[in-house]
Protein backbone atom coordinates (compact mmCIF):
# COMPACT_ATOMS: atom_id res chain seq x y z
CA UNK A 1 0.00 0.00 0.00
CA UNK A 2 1.29 3.50 -0.82
CA UNK A 3 1.87 5.89 2.06
CA UNK A 4 -1.16 7.87 3.21
CA UNK A 5 -0.35 11.49 3.96
CA UNK A 6 -2.91 12.60 6.53
CA UNK A 7 -3.18 16.25 7.49
CA UNK A 8 -5.00 17.48 10.59
CA UNK A 9 -6.44 20.99 10.70
CA UNK A 10 -6.97 21.50 14.42
CA UNK A 11 -5.15 19.54 17.13
CA UNK A 12 -7.74 19.38 19.92
CA UNK A 13 -8.69 16.37 22.00
CA UNK A 14 -10.25 14.25 19.27
CA UNK A 15 -7.45 15.05 16.81
CA UNK A 16 -4.87 14.04 19.42
CA UNK A 17 -6.69 10.78 20.06
CA UNK A 18 -6.77 9.92 16.36
CA UNK A 19 -3.13 10.89 15.92
CA UNK A 20 -2.18 8.70 18.87
CA UNK A 21 -3.95 5.75 17.26
CA UNK A 22 -2.45 6.36 13.83
CA UNK A 23 1.08 6.98 15.03
CA UNK A 24 1.85 3.26 15.24
CA UNK A 25 0.55 2.47 11.74
CA UNK A 26 2.91 1.73 8.90
CA UNK A 27 2.56 3.61 5.60
CA UNK A 28 1.12 6.67 7.33
CA UNK A 29 2.65 10.15 7.41
CA UNK A 30 0.95 12.73 9.66
CA UNK A 31 0.92 16.49 9.20
CA UNK A 32 -0.74 19.10 11.39
CA UNK A 33 -1.81 22.73 11.46
CA UNK A 34 -3.21 24.67 14.40
CA UNK A 35 -3.69 28.39 14.96
CA UNK A 36 -2.17 27.86 18.40
CA UNK A 37 1.56 27.28 17.75
CA UNK A 38 2.15 25.99 21.28
CA UNK A 39 -0.53 23.31 20.92
CA UNK A 40 0.96 22.23 17.60
CA UNK A 41 4.47 22.13 19.02
CA UNK A 42 3.35 20.04 21.99
CA UNK A 43 1.86 17.49 19.62
CA UNK A 44 4.96 17.53 17.44
CA UNK A 45 7.08 16.81 20.50
CA UNK A 46 4.95 13.80 21.38
CA UNK A 47 4.32 12.17 17.99
CA UNK A 48 6.00 11.84 14.61
CA UNK A 49 4.06 14.76 13.16
CA UNK A 50 5.19 17.32 10.58
CA UNK A 51 4.01 20.81 11.59
CA UNK A 52 2.62 23.09 8.88
CA UNK A 53 2.45 26.88 8.98
CA UNK A 54 -0.84 27.17 7.05
CA UNK A 55 -3.75 25.12 5.68
CA UNK A 56 -2.27 25.68 2.20
CA UNK A 57 1.02 24.06 3.19
CA UNK A 58 -0.85 21.18 4.82
CA UNK A 59 -3.00 20.61 1.72
CA UNK A 60 0.09 20.46 -0.50
CA UNK A 61 1.53 17.65 1.61
CA UNK A 62 -1.66 15.66 2.30
CA UNK A 63 -4.02 13.45 0.34
CA UNK A 64 -6.42 13.05 3.29
CA UNK A 65 -7.34 16.18 5.26
CA UNK A 66 -9.08 15.77 8.61
CA UNK A 67 -11.10 18.80 9.67
CA UNK A 68 -10.84 18.63 13.46
CA UNK A 69 -12.19 22.06 14.37
CA UNK A 70 -15.28 23.29 16.19
CA UNK A 71 -18.49 23.53 14.14
CA UNK A 72 -18.51 27.32 14.30
CA UNK A 73 -14.98 27.40 12.81
CA UNK A 74 -15.64 25.14 9.85
CA UNK A 75 -16.78 27.82 7.36
CA UNK A 76 -13.70 29.96 7.95
CA UNK A 77 -11.41 26.94 7.61
CA UNK A 78 -13.05 25.84 4.36
CA UNK A 79 -12.79 29.35 2.92
CA UNK A 80 -9.06 29.34 3.64
CA UNK A 81 -8.55 25.78 2.43
CA UNK A 82 -10.63 25.93 -0.78
CA UNK A 83 -7.99 27.40 -3.14
CA UNK A 84 -5.55 24.61 -2.22
CA UNK A 85 -7.90 21.68 -2.77
CA UNK A 86 -7.80 19.35 -5.76
CA UNK A 87 -9.88 16.33 -6.83
CA UNK A 88 -7.19 14.10 -5.31
CA UNK A 89 -7.99 15.31 -1.79
CA UNK A 90 -10.34 13.44 0.53
CA UNK A 91 -11.84 15.62 3.27
CA UNK A 92 -12.79 13.97 6.56
CA UNK A 93 -14.82 16.05 8.99
CA UNK A 94 -15.17 15.32 12.70
CA UNK A 95 -17.09 18.57 13.35
CA UNK A 96 -20.39 17.79 15.10
CA UNK A 97 -23.53 18.56 13.12
CA UNK A 98 -21.75 19.66 9.94
CA UNK A 99 -23.11 17.83 6.90
CA UNK A 100 -21.06 16.58 3.97
CA UNK A 101 -23.23 18.73 1.71
CA UNK A 102 -22.28 21.88 3.67
CA UNK A 103 -18.60 21.07 3.11
CA UNK A 104 -19.15 20.47 -0.61
CA UNK A 105 -21.08 23.73 -0.94
CA UNK A 106 -18.18 25.60 0.65
CA UNK A 107 -15.42 23.91 -1.35
CA UNK A 108 -16.43 22.37 -4.69
CA UNK A 109 -19.28 20.19 -5.87
CA UNK A 110 -16.91 17.37 -6.76
CA UNK A 111 -15.19 17.35 -3.36
CA UNK A 112 -15.04 13.89 -1.79
CA UNK A 113 -16.16 14.11 1.84
CA UNK A 114 -16.45 11.59 4.65
CA UNK A 115 -18.11 12.58 7.91
CA UNK A 116 -16.98 10.96 11.16
CA UNK A 117 -18.22 11.23 14.73
CA UNK A 118 -15.65 9.70 17.12
CA UNK A 119 -15.73 9.92 20.91
CA UNK A 120 -13.26 10.48 23.73
CA UNK A 121 -12.63 6.83 24.74
CA UNK A 122 -10.56 6.85 21.55
CA UNK A 123 -7.73 8.07 23.81
CA UNK A 124 -7.53 4.53 25.19
CA UNK A 125 -8.23 2.69 21.95
CA UNK A 126 -11.85 2.12 22.97
CA UNK A 127 -13.53 4.74 20.81
CA UNK A 128 -16.76 4.41 18.86
CA UNK A 129 -16.70 6.15 15.48
CA UNK A 130 -19.74 6.62 13.27
CA UNK A 131 -18.78 7.10 9.60
CA UNK A 132 -20.85 8.19 6.59
CA UNK A 133 -20.04 8.92 2.94
CA UNK A 134 -20.75 12.16 1.18
CA UNK A 135 -22.23 12.27 -2.32
CA UNK A 136 -18.93 11.96 -4.22
CA UNK A 137 -17.03 9.73 -1.81
CA UNK A 138 -16.29 6.22 -3.02
CA UNK A 139 -16.44 2.85 -1.32
CA UNK A 140 -12.65 2.89 -1.29
CA UNK A 141 -12.74 6.26 0.52
CA UNK A 142 -15.02 4.93 3.24
CA UNK A 143 -12.95 1.74 3.56
CA UNK A 144 -9.80 3.80 4.10
CA UNK A 145 -11.44 6.02 6.72
CA UNK A 146 -13.01 3.05 8.53
CA UNK A 147 -9.57 1.43 8.63
CA UNK A 148 -8.02 4.61 10.04
CA UNK A 149 -10.71 5.01 12.70
CA UNK A 150 -10.38 1.32 13.54
CA UNK A 151 -7.00 2.24 15.03
CA UNK A 152 -8.83 3.95 17.91
CA UNK A 153 -11.74 1.56 18.51
CA UNK A 154 -14.87 0.27 16.79
CA UNK A 155 -16.47 1.71 13.67
CA UNK A 156 -20.06 1.81 12.36
CA UNK A 157 -20.78 2.79 8.75
CA UNK A 158 -24.07 4.69 8.72
CA UNK A 159 -26.27 6.79 6.47
CA UNK A 160 -25.85 10.53 6.89
CA UNK A 161 -29.46 10.80 8.08
CA UNK A 162 -28.37 8.77 11.11
CA UNK A 163 -25.38 10.90 12.08
CA UNK A 164 -27.19 13.28 14.44
CA UNK A 165 -28.46 10.26 16.37
CA UNK A 166 -24.95 8.79 16.45
CA UNK A 167 -23.58 12.12 17.69
CA UNK A 168 -26.19 12.13 20.45
CA UNK A 169 -25.60 8.53 21.49
CA UNK A 170 -21.91 7.70 21.10
CA UNK A 171 -20.48 11.19 20.65
CA UNK A 172 -22.10 12.62 23.78
CA UNK A 173 -22.59 9.21 25.41
CA UNK A 174 -19.37 9.14 27.45
CA UNK A 175 -20.64 12.11 29.46
CA UNK A 176 -23.87 10.23 30.18
CA UNK A 177 -21.87 7.22 31.34
CA UNK A 178 -19.69 9.40 33.59
CA UNK A 179 -22.83 10.93 35.09
CA UNK A 180 -24.32 7.51 35.76
CA UNK A 181 -21.03 6.27 37.21
CA UNK A 182 -20.70 9.27 39.52
CA UNK A 183 -24.27 8.69 40.73
CA UNK A 184 -23.70 4.98 41.34
CA UNK A 185 -20.49 5.73 43.18
CA UNK A 186 -22.28 8.25 45.38
CA UNK A 187 -24.83 5.55 46.21
CA UNK A 188 -22.03 3.13 47.06
CA UNK A 189 -20.40 5.71 49.31
CA UNK A 190 -23.70 6.29 51.11
CA UNK A 191 -23.83 2.58 51.82
CA UNK A 192 -20.36 2.39 53.37
CA UNK A 193 -17.74 2.32 50.59
CA UNK A 194 -15.06 4.95 50.17
CA UNK A 195 -15.45 7.09 47.05
CA UNK A 196 -12.37 5.45 45.49
CA UNK A 197 -13.73 1.97 46.17
CA UNK A 198 -17.16 2.90 44.83
CA UNK A 199 -15.75 4.35 41.59
CA UNK A 200 -13.60 1.25 41.05
CA UNK A 201 -16.52 -1.13 41.63
CA UNK A 202 -18.85 0.94 39.47
CA UNK A 203 -16.43 1.59 36.58
CA UNK A 204 -15.30 -2.02 36.29
CA UNK A 205 -18.93 -3.15 36.45
CA UNK A 206 -19.86 -0.78 33.60
CA UNK A 207 -16.93 -2.02 31.54
CA UNK A 208 -17.78 -5.66 32.24
CA UNK A 209 -21.45 -5.16 31.39
CA UNK A 210 -20.54 -3.48 28.09
CA UNK A 211 -18.16 -6.32 27.27
CA UNK A 212 -20.94 -8.86 27.83
CA UNK A 213 -23.11 -7.02 25.30
CA UNK A 214 -20.36 -6.50 22.72
CA UNK A 215 -18.85 -9.97 22.93
CA UNK A 216 -21.97 -12.01 23.62
CA UNK A 217 -25.14 -12.77 21.72
CA UNK A 218 -27.75 -11.60 24.23
CA UNK A 219 -29.66 -8.32 24.24
CA UNK A 220 -29.47 -5.93 27.21
CA UNK A 221 -33.01 -6.97 28.14
CA UNK A 222 -32.04 -10.65 28.24
CA UNK A 223 -28.98 -9.88 30.34
CA UNK A 224 -31.11 -7.90 32.81
CA UNK A 225 -33.36 -10.91 33.23
CA UNK A 226 -30.38 -13.19 33.79
CA UNK A 227 -28.99 -11.09 36.65
CA UNK A 228 -32.36 -10.36 38.30
CA UNK A 229 -33.59 -12.82 40.93
CA UNK A 230 -37.24 -12.45 42.02
CA UNK A 231 -37.29 -10.77 45.40
CA UNK A 232 -33.53 -10.12 45.26
CA UNK A 233 -31.29 -7.06 45.50
CA UNK A 234 -31.17 -6.30 41.76
CA UNK A 235 -34.96 -6.35 41.52
CA UNK A 236 -35.17 -3.88 44.40
CA UNK A 237 -32.82 -1.47 42.65
CA UNK A 238 -34.51 -1.83 39.27
CA UNK A 239 -37.88 -1.07 40.84
CA UNK A 240 -36.58 2.32 42.00
CA UNK A 241 -35.25 3.06 38.50
CA UNK A 242 -38.61 2.12 36.99
CA UNK A 243 -40.60 4.15 39.52
CA UNK A 244 -38.47 7.21 38.84
CA UNK A 245 -38.58 6.72 35.07
CA UNK A 246 -34.82 6.64 34.54
CA UNK A 247 -35.32 4.98 31.15
CA UNK A 248 -37.44 7.87 29.85
CA UNK A 249 -34.92 10.39 31.16
CA UNK A 250 -32.04 8.76 29.28
CA UNK A 251 -34.11 8.51 26.09
CA UNK A 252 -34.94 12.23 26.39
CA UNK A 253 -31.25 13.06 26.88
CA UNK A 254 -30.32 11.38 23.60
CA UNK A 255 -33.21 13.09 21.78
CA UNK A 256 -32.14 16.51 23.12
CA UNK A 257 -28.54 15.97 22.01
CA UNK A 258 -29.67 14.85 18.54
CA UNK A 259 -31.81 17.98 18.21
CA UNK A 260 -28.84 20.14 19.15
CA UNK A 261 -26.64 18.33 16.60
CA UNK A 262 -29.16 19.17 13.87
CA UNK A 263 -29.21 22.81 15.02
CA UNK A 264 -25.41 23.05 14.79
CA UNK A 265 -25.61 22.11 11.13
CA UNK A 266 -28.09 24.80 10.19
Amino acid sequence: MSTLHIGFIGTGRIARAIIAGLSSRNNTAILGFDRDPEALQALTNQYALTPCSSPEELAKGSNIIILAVKPYQIKEVLDELRPSLSPSHLLVSVAAGISTEFIRENTAKDTRVIRVMPNTPAFFGEGMSAVCKGKNATREDSDIVCSLMGAIGRVALLEESQMDAATALSGSGPAYMFHILASLAEGGAKCGLTREEAILLGAQTMQGAATMVLNGDKSPEELIRQVTTPGGTTEAGLKVMKDRNIRATLIAAVEAAATRSRELGQ
